[in-house]
């Protein structure tokens, strides 16, 4: 699946999650209230690293990782969205910025 599928897929999804929170509170989230779940996310993921160092116990951890995992990845693609930030050129750009570091660096040692 290409990066442009997954996007459309995400917004797919969070368009849905906008609809039951019109639904449950009268208004959907906000743009920084999207950002505040990724946060969120990126907290229960930095513990299920945890646990997969064995610093922390949490049953079924490598499975919630996964999970986590992906949950990070959708709220990535709708931000990226809804700042209209093209993430596959911004993506490629940043590699060769940190390969380039990298070859800097190493020319330094």
């Amino acid at each position: 699946m290409d990066l442009d599928t997954l996007i459309q897929r995400a917004v797919n999804v969070r368009q849905g999650y906008a609809e039951l929170e019109r639904k449950r509170y009268g208004r959907s989230w906000t743009n920084e209230e999207v950002a505040l779940g990724f946060v969120g996310d990126v907290g229960d993921l930095a513990k299920l690293v945890m646990a997969m160092e064995g610093v922390r116990s949490i049953p079924d951890a490598r499975q919630q990782l996964a999970h986590e995992l992906a949950d990070c990845l959708w709220s990535v693609l709708v931000l990226s969205h809804l700042y209209d930030v093209n993430l596959e050129q911004a993506f490629l750009q940043t590699m060769d910025q940190l390969e380039q570091h990298i070859v800097l660096e190493g020319r330094m040692d």
